[in-house]
């Protein structure tokens, strides 16, 4: 059941203090290690966001969780059809996981989910040897998988402008596949940072790798015994970094943060630097402060941090910064077609986005500032958290759909309000 808010903050100042959930990239990844690794890895500071919980059923592992503490495990899937919701990455991870499975499992997931394309991922297992076929629509979930892969070549080429997670899949069961694999990357790679966070994992739980120019290599070899740490969310901490960007004053404190992360979500410190924001790393986290400061960057490529472009995008518009976007190739196969509802929502406070070609450009000249605003979320969390800071510019600012950000963020309706943002239900 939906359940709209209404945003206000009556205060154009924040201060105060968020613990922010584990980082659902870094868990999901190792989620699928730690079923991998047969009960030699175990994961510590596992996400409370959906698609987490979500992939751990999935994946039969039983989670126990208090306070973030190592989870204890049994594997136990007997399921034959494996639906999961609008879980995008578990529905990628999954898709090459079952192939390794002494089983055969129909995967399915939301209408949404089945709207977005498998087909080139599907293809690179198919010629790995995998077994298979779509169950209604070619392309597309949900698709049927037979189990226990019998391996024709170790080698495969994957285009990498498409999605970093298809890549990240096929490096996940690499080191399991009886021939290990030499995975062949087709022109430029989207998302960069999310295959090195991949690989970075991987070595932790003892999988070695090469990468020499456009292909990776990982020989067939056993994880070892290790605990997985999982970071805070950067892409959740974005949103506060939008917050402090909005707002006349900021002092935050984002708990558990590092300067050297292996989230490429991190490179937010970088770009809200540019709107004054100072990240300050001590005592355990990282501290924002807003010092006045004129804009001057003009153009930000999102290409190796695509799920930071809402965030960016909105701060841009509210802030009257007519600024470039490149590197935004993917939003249109994510939760939803996200440059259409960036457009679609900027447009109620008089915004345009302007599509040329792969570049976007922001039309701030028609701007104004309604005293109430309604945010359609499109079943999108980042549609929702990306708008939020919204309330700091206009007066009461109408989300729909306030359970959406259960998918990354559970908490971040109640984190607000201890910020002093006044969060009422509808």
């Amino acid at each position: 059941m939906s359940q709209n808010i209404l945003l206000s903050k009556k205060s154009k100042s924040v201060n105060g203090e968020v613990h922010l959930t584990g980082s659902k990239s870094e868990c999901n990844r190792a989620l699928v290690i730690e079923a991998l690794s047969n009960d030699k890895v175990r994961v510590e500071n596992i996400s409370d966001a959906a698609d987490a919980v979500t992939l751990s059923k999935v994946l039969g592992l039983t989670l126990q969780t208090v306070g973030y503490e190592p989870q204890p495990i049994t594997h136990q899937l007997e399921h034959k059809i494996v639906n999961i919701g609008p879980a995008g990455t578990a529905m990628r991870f999954l898709t090459a996981y079952y192939t390794l499975q002494d089983e055969e499992v129909v995967l399915t997931g939301s209408e949404r989910m089945k709207q977005r394309p498998i087909g080139i991922l599907v293809d690179a297992l198919r010629k790995l040897g995998a077994e298979i076929s779509y169950e209604e629509n070619e392309g597309f979930p949900p698709i049927r998988i037979k189990g226990n892969i019998k391996q024709q070549t170790n080698v495969i080429s994957i285009k990498g402008n498409i999605s970093s997670q298809y890549i990240t899949a096929l490096l996940l069961i690499a080191a399991k596949l009886p021939q290990g694999l030499e995975l062949h990357i087709e022109g430029d790679l989207t998302s960069r940072p999310y295959v090195e966070m991949t690989l970075a994992m991987l070595q932790q739980a003892g999988i070695q790798h090469q990468w020499n120019g456009n292909i990776i290599s990982i020989a067939n070899q056993e994880f070892k015994e290790t605990f997985l740490p999982v970071e805070p969310d950067w892409s959740a901490a974005s949103y506060w970094y939008a917050i402090a960007a909005l707002a006349d004053q900021a002092d935050l404190f984002l708990h558990g943060l590092t300067q050297y992360s292996l989230q490429g979500d991190s490179v937010i410190t970088e770009i809200m630097a540019n709107f004054g924001i100072t990240s300050q790393f001590r005592d355990g986290g990282v501290h924002l402060v807003k010092e006045a400061k004129p804009i001057s960057r003009k153009i930000f490529d999102l290409k190796e941090c695509p799920d930071l472009a809402q965030t960016i995008i909105v701060v841009c518009a509210a802030l009257n910064h007519e600024a470039t976007f490149t590197g935004l190739e993917t939003l249109k196969i994510k939760e939803t077609d996200r440059i259409l509802a960036l457009q679609n929502e900027l447009g109620k406070m008089g915004v345009k986005l302007i599509e040329k070609g792969q570049t976007y450009k922001l039309d701030c000249s028609e701007k104004f500032i309604p005293e109430r605003m309604f945010i359609n979320t499109y079943d999108d969390h980042r549609m929702a958290m990306a708008f939020a800071p919204l309330a700091l510019v206009i007066p009461e600012l109408e989300v729909e759909d306030s359970l959406v950000v259960e998918k990354s963020y559970p908490a971040f309706w109640t984190d607000l309000e201890k910020a002093g943002f006044e969060v009422k239900d509808i």
